[in-house]
């Protein structure tokens, strides 16, 4: 009898489809939103986020800091849901990511920061949830149902959907065609074969997962995906910061993973995993060279093709370590976080 095919390997096939649809559908909005932001721009970008969109938001973080050169902050939400501050926002840009746009403490965030003076921008896939309507301007995912625990696709809207701003913001040519030649891109990373990795890591109890600059968000979520759908105590970390602390643990036999773009940020990535090889650590990079093949692309847009590649790898590895990647234990689909 064939292997049932999972919840997540089928959603995460739909992403080249889920953003072309949302590029086309919200092209507008964007042009407008980005000639506000270029006629009065922002002292601050605040992003507000959980799980695998707070992934996406660390992506748009590098994006709007290197083509724009606005600085770019991560709201802590509790600071409005559990501690009640006040805060002083305002002319600040709030961009807000979710799936469910229904967990409390976003909403919270959402809330506190419009009051103070902030401007709120929500991509959510759920165009009728509160968070949504809570917001100034909605860009919505257009991802459809999202059934599988682990969020693939919309994770991949939102982070193109931050690429769609910041290459209009920035009237950065090369980046728009890049970023309307996502789908192809993204379809040809789903076409990558990643299983020669699959091997080392069937017994893997612990690992790093490396990226820096634009591909650290990539490695955050790739760590969350290992976490949650093959129970492997992954932990990522900036090629930068694994150097310090985190190198001591690296022994014969221990997984890395590296997330390598085509640029100087990237080259960083190899050279890390590179120092972790001559310890006998075993190491995969994708990119640079290395051992996992990678769709080319645009350095800023390479994460999102790498990650796509990662999905499906992650989906067969959960399934050669014995585990059922759509029924990840002590999870559920929408978090309430207060």
């Amino acid at each position: 009898m064939a292997e049932r095919a999972s919840l997540m390997a089928a959603e995460t096939m739909e992403a080249p489809a889920v953003v072309a649809r949302m590029l086309d559908a919200n092209a507008g909005a964007v042009a407008r939103l980005a000639a506000d932001l270029r006629a009065a721009p922002p002292p601050v970008v605040v992003t507000c986020a959980r799980g695998s969109s707070d992934h996406a938001a660390t992506y748009g973080k590098y994006l709007i800091e290197t083509l724009i050169g606005i600085p770019v902050a991560s709201a802590a939400p509790s600071v409005a849901s559990v501690f009640d501050a006040p805060l002083s926002a305002r002319g600040a840009l709030l961009v807000a990511i979710s799936q469910s746009g229904r967990s409390p403490d976003l909403l919270a965030t959402v809330a506190a920061y419009r009051a103070a003076g902030a401007r709120v921008v929500a991509l959510v896939n759920d165009a009728a949830s509160p968070l949504a309507e809570a917001a100034a301007l909605l860009l919505p995912l257009h991802a459809g149902p999202e059934r599988a625990v682990a969020a693939t696709k919309s994770c991949l809207a939102a982070m193109a959907g931050l690429a769609q701003l910041a290459a209009a913001w920035r009237e950065d040519a090369a980046l728009d065609r890049a970023v309307g030649a996502l789908p192809a891109t993204i379809a040809a990373g789903l076409a990558a074969d990643w299983s020669p990795a699959l091997a080392d890591l069937a017994d893997a109890t612990g690992m790093f997962v490396l990226g820096r600059g634009y591909a650290l968000g990539a490695a955050q979520e790739a760590a969350l995906k290992l976490k949650e759908v093959a129970a492997i105590q992954a932990e990522a970390f900036s090629a930068a910061e694994v150097r310090h602390g985190p190198m001591r643990i690296v022994e014969r036999g221990f997984p890395v993973l590296g997330f390598a773009t085509s640029d100087a940020a990237g080259a960083d990535v190899a050279a890390a995993a590179a120092d972790f090889a001559t310890r006998g650590a075993v190491t995969w990079v994708a990119g640079r060279g290395g051992r996992l093949s990678v769709a080319p692309g645009h350095p800023a847009l390479e994460p999102l093709a790498m990650l796509a590649s990662f999905y499906r790898f992650a989906e067969a590895l959960a399934r050669v370590r014995g585990v059922d990647p759509d029924a990840p234990a002590h999870l559920s689909k929408i978090t309430e976080t207060l």
